[in-house]
């Protein structure tokens, strides 16, 4: 049986993409290039065509639709291997005429969301709360898109909609909300002609001390495998497994050449990185990766996207458990 994987197009997944992952013997795998916001070659909005259509057999997707739809039981299943993972400080952005400098200064403002459901959205949240003492019900949550999964926000939580055809970026240079949490940078380049900043004047120390005092980087898309395959080939979760650790391999060889990436500075990134955060910052497995979910789980909870503590083991097939 052919199994049909989308995932999108980042470094680490490359060598699925050029056929240089090392594959285990009797995985005969069909790797789809699949965007979410933007289209690639094999179209986007990945989630949705998996979390609501059942469109692959395994896919990447949002850990927060995919928590939602585990307390839903849904019909899909997880391998701890997750392809994204971004710290939400650096995307909390305010226009440039505002004097906001900490998250606690936006309590009773309007604040611009892709989805109330949206990793990055519910990670924001969460974290703005714990670390910074944000009151999440005081402020005015509008959202522009519908949910993956549906979910009812915890009592309390004050929920819109934008405009029909206002997208956050416009939302915030208008006015019409006082800051956005966004998965993306709002510029291609910096331009300073565009009245928008970060929140924190020093986002990447703000992740730093975020990295000291929590251990990880927060997950953003875990790989999900729909139940049915998975127990037609009770061993695929495994060898999913296997394939991204080949995988995570090879790309990690790609910054050895200093001219791999077109930024000039890639190679001073790169040991800076280490120096501070470490060299592990992509561990697979259950183990390694518990605390960071356990805590998305809460915020899960708290935000209401899911209506009971969820244990992490509940999240991923039985035969990785112990990973």
């Amino acid at each position: 049986m052919t199994v049909t994987l989308a995932i999108d197009r980042y470094d680490r997944l490359m060598p699925f993409h050029d056929g240089t992952v090392e594959l285990p013997s009797g995985l005969d795998l069909k790797v789809l290039q699949v965007g979410q916001e933007g289209r690639l070659r094999d179209g986007a909005h990945r989630h949705e065509r998996m979390l609501q259509e059942g469109e692959f057999d395994a896919a990447e997707v949002s850990l927060s639709s995919y928590v939602a739809g585990c307390a839903r039981e849904l019909p899909f299943t997880a391998i701890p291997v997750f392809p994204r993972r971004l710290f939400s400080l650096g995307q909390v952005f305010v226009n440039t005429r505002s004097s906001f400098s900490h998250p606690s200064e936006l309590a009773g403002r309007t604040i611009g969301l892709q989805s109330f459901q949206t990793t990055l959205a519910v990670l924001a949240k969460g974290d703005m709360a714990a670390e910074y003492g944000l009151d999440l019900r005081s402020v005015r949550w509008l959202t522009r898109s519908a949910e993956t999964v549906e979910v009812v926000p915890a009592p309390g939580f004050r929920v819109g909609k934008m405009p029909a055809g206002l997208d956050l970026v416009e939302a915030l240079v208008q006015g019409q909300v006082d800051a956005i949490f966004y998965s993306r940078t709002p510029w291609r380049d910096p331009d300073p002609s565009l009245p928008i900043r970060r929140l924190f004047a020093n986002p990447q120390a703000e992740e730093r001390r975020y990295y000291a005092k929590n251990g990880y980087w927060p997950i953003m898309h875990l790989v999900v495998l729909k139940k049915a395959v998975a127990e037609l080939q009770p061993e695929l979760p495994m060898q999913l497994m296997r394939a991204f650790e080949s995988a995570h391999l090879i790309a990690d060889s790609y910054i050895d050449d200093p001219g791999w990436s077109r930024l000039a500075w890639t190679k001073y990134t790169r040991e800076s990185e280490v120096t501070m955060l470490g060299a592990r910052l992509w561990p697979l497995g259950v183990a390694a990766n518990r605390a960071n979910l356990e805590r998305f789980i809460g915020y899960s909870y708290d935000q209401g996207i899911i209506d009971r503590r969820i244990v992490v083991e509940e999240l991923f097939h039985t035969s990785v458990h112990g990973t």
